[in-house]
């Protein structure tokens, strides 16, 4: 692929990442959501290009929402988990056994998001609502709750990188050469 064709992807990558973190301010309810979805896109930088290129995207994406996304927690979702997981995906299971692959990505995303919320709380002084709302019982239940999104996220992510593979790859090829 060509060095332009690559920056092309790369730019479109980004601006389709910081569009859909940015529009949470219209759509508020989808916070966790579109980080996942911006997330998403770094799968085709991934396989189109390579993982270096992806943690390029990945920073640049990062940057700017830190900076534009009017949300600090989306920006902080996507900066702490969503945007670099397809990378640590690719690699993880193409070296791993399935079992310890799956231990290893769900404490990934236990630690990720402990220690985002902390940042959040700690420095940033933003207050999360759920838990004054529930007190001890929501850190437990939030978790859990993610966990189990964070599987479904991951399996989701897994078929439409088949789907891609299988069928949409080709067209793909065709437009970015």
């Amino acid at each position: 692929m060509k060095q332009s064709s690559k920056c092309a992807i790369g730019g479109i990558v980004s601006a389709l990442s910081l569009v859909l973190m940015i529009s949470v301010a219209i759509i508020p309810f989808l916070t966790y959501a579109l980080p996942a979805v911006a997330g998403l896109l770094i799968v085709f930088i991934v396989i189109e290009i390579d993982k270096k290129w992806a943690v390029g995207v990945y920073s640049a994406v990062g940057i700017l929402a830190f900076l534009l996304v009017p949300d600090k927690e989306v920006a902080m979702m996507y900066i702490a988990f969503f945007g670099y997981y397809p990378i640590i995906k690719a690699v993880l299971e193409n070296r791993l056994p399935t079992a310890l692959c799956w231990i290893i990505k769900v404490v990934t995303f236990v630690v990720t998001m402990v220690a985002a919320y902390l940042f959040l709380i700690f420095v940033m002084g933003i207050a999360i609502d759920e838990i004054d709302e529930f007190g001890a019982v929501a850190v437990p239940m939030l978790l859990g709750a993610g966990c189990v999104a964070f599987v479904a996220y991951d399996i989701a992510l897994t078929r439409i990188i088949t789907v891609y593979l299988l069928k949409w790859r080709k067209y793909f090829k065709r437009y970015f050469k």
